[in-house]
């Protein structure tokens, strides 16, 4: 693992969006087409802003979520909706998109429909996590529902979880299926984030779940 500082975060998210769209050539380079699998939240929007004008063959990368909140997307906490308005513009709207919500279905009946469906696009290419200050990342959440099921090794890929602080059910990738990834990006701001994930490294899995899937990755932090 690497851990790279930044002078600040405007320039943590350009170093993060060019890091990414190096590791999506190369990949081009070597195969038919590349999976990228991203968060939602606040922080992965500017990066998104800075990658779409870049000029890379879109049309050979399939854009994923890391996980979904099991909402439509155009409910605003979609994170495909995130992905649709910030990303999938520009040059990147010629990429593939793979929404995971499924109209009519529980994130637990959808979770092994797309396990099946995203099979033959493991493993993941190239991977943008972000972690909560509790040390979740995805919707691997310390202690919620669906979580210890999500970390074992024998997971399928896609699993459902249920946090008992969110609105929402979730579905996210399991933790074997996020450690798999060929490049790994973590982004963190703030002296909180870093503490806690300096805290996560001594942690077991279960109470940190950020340290079973950044092996090998590297980390971009900013105050």
């Amino acid at each position: 693992m690497i851990f790279k500082e930044n002078a600040d975060r405007d320039m943590a998210i350009m170093n993060v969006a060019h890091a990414i769209t190096s590791d999506l050539r190369k990949c081009l380079l070597q195969h038919e087409v590349a999976s990228f699998a991203v968060p939602g939240g606040t922080t992965p929007g500017p990066i998104f802003d800075a990658m779409s004008s870049v000029e890379i063959d879109w049309a050979r990368v399939h854009v994923m979520l890391t996980d979904e909140r099991w909402v439509p997307e155009d409910h605003p906490r979609s994170n495909a909706g995130l992905v649709k308005a910030r990303m999938l513009t520009g040059n990147a709207a010629a990429a593939k998109f793979i929404p995971f919500y499924r109209e009519g279905l529980s994130a637990a009946e959808a979770a092994p429909q797309l396990s099946e469906a995203l099979a033959d696009k493991m493993p993941i290419s190239v991977l943008l996590l972000g972690m909560g200050a509790d040390m979740h990342t995805a919707s691997l959440f310390p202690g919620a529902p669906g979580t210890e099921a999500a970390m074992a090794r024998d997971a399928p890929l896609l699993c459902a979880v249920t946090p008992a602080d969110q609105p929402e059910p979730r579905i996210t990738f399991s933790a074997a299926a996020l450690d798999g990834a060929m490049d790994k990006h973590l982004v963190i701001f703030g002296e909180d984030k870093r503490a806690a994930f300096e805290k996560a490294q001594s942690l077991p899995p279960a109470d940190a779940p950020i340290s079973a899937v950044i092996s090998g990755g590297i980390v971009h932090w900013a105050a």
